[in-house]
């Protein structure tokens, strides 16, 4: 994306330093780092919380929610329901200051002259990837959008999505404020594609750190990460690279992107195809060693997303779409193993990864 100038509402990724990274919510952040790392990720650029705040401010917005959040019985999961609808139709009712969709019109024109370009419109909040506080995944993900329109519809609707109930009720349970956490989003170009999931760089049942599991499916990760699907499963061994476990399920159906519909959609899958697995074992390996890779420029566990886009070659296809602290087993302090007398690999690993397990 160019450098192109839309004032202080938006940033292209490849154009953010740290200091701009408070502006830009935890994803969006992430994604301009792991670009500064040399990591290849799809091209894109936020729209800062100053655009979010300055909407609320200016339309009248913030006061009209202030007086309903001050009115919701936490708890009462019925009653945040009801208030939650109530913020989120406010703000996807009242217009965007004029400027500011301006600025965001022009940002996705950049990127797509033509304005039919595919995107990702992605919330990013600024409470949400925190290593003691991360809230990823309660607000909202827009995929295929493909007009300026579009665009800013979407934009505004992940705002509303900071409001959905779970969020209201994880705020409030962790003291974050409602209206002090803000939004950015991101407006990424969409990855077409043939697998996708997320790797983690420890085993998240036990916070293994001498492993890497990676969940994969078919077409676009969003089943994997939500958990509408059960995925095929892979464990690599972190120092030796070397697939030690696998499990491939049975997967009856796929979210992929339709060219002619111009839209995602649910495909069921070809019987034959259903137990096959999601990524070989070459390609299991790249989405480890990315992982691992993320995991040494991040410094400490990461919760990798990732995608192989069936538009680019071999050897170039995939692209991180996210990359995110571990936070159950970073958090906790790693129990002593038992002193065993380990023989073969498992000794020399356990050796290679003492100092590891040292600094836990």
């Amino acid at each position: 994306m160019t450098a192109a100038n839309h004032n202080h509402y938006i940033l292209a990724f490849d154009q953010a330093s740290e200091a701009d990274f408070p502006k830009m919510g935890g994803k969006c952040a992430s994604l301009a780092r792991m670009i500064a790392a040399g990591v290849a990720v799809p091209a894109g650029f936020a729209v800062l919380t100053d655009a979010y705040a300055e909407f609320l401010d200016i339309s009248g917005v913030k006061s009209a929610l202030g007086a309903i959040i001050d009115s919701i019985e936490i708890g009462n999961v019925a009653d945040e329901a009801l208030k939650a609808a109530a913020i989120r139709e406010k703000i996807c009712s009242t217009p965007l200051p004029s400027y500011i969709e301006a600025a965001i019109r022009s940002a996705y024109l950049d990127m797509s002259p033509s304005n039919d370009l595919p995107v990702a419109v992605r919330s990013s909040a600024t409470a949400e990837d925190l290593p003691d506080a991360s809230f990823a995944g309660q607000q909202d993900t827009y995929l295929w959008v493909t007009s300026a329109d579009d665009v800013v519809r979407q934009v505004r609707a992940c705002w509303a999505s900071l409001f959905n109930a779970r969020a209201i009720s994880y705020r409030a349970k962790n003291n974050l404020g409602q209206l002090e956490v803000l939004m950015s989003v991101a407006v990424q170009k969409m990855v077409n594609a043939k697998a996708a999931g997320v790797a983690m760089t420890l085993d998240p049942i036990n916070g293994d750190r001498t492993k890497i599991v990676i969940d994969a499916a078919f077409g676009l990760g969003e089943p994997v990460v939500s958990g509408e699907i059960t995925p095929d499963n892979f464990v690599v061994e972190k120092v030796m690279m070397q697939v030690t476990k696998r499990r491939i399920a049975e997967k009856d159906h796929e979210l992929v992107a339709d060219r002619a519909l111009r839209r995602t959609v649910d495909r069921v899958i070809e019987p034959e195809r259903r137990t096959q697995p999601s990524l070989t074992d070459g390609e299991v390996i790249e989405v480890a060693r990315l992982a691992k890779s993320l995991e040494r420029k991040m410094g400490c566990p990461q919760d990798v997303e990732w995608a192989i886009d069936a538009d680019l070659p071999d050897g170039e296809n995939l692209v991180a779409l996210q990359s995110r602290p571990e936070t159950v087993w970073s958090q906790k302090k790693a129990q002593a193993p038992a002193k065993t007398y380990a023989m073969g690999i498992e000794g020399v690993l356990g050796t290679l990864m003492s100092p590891l397990s040292a600094k836990n």
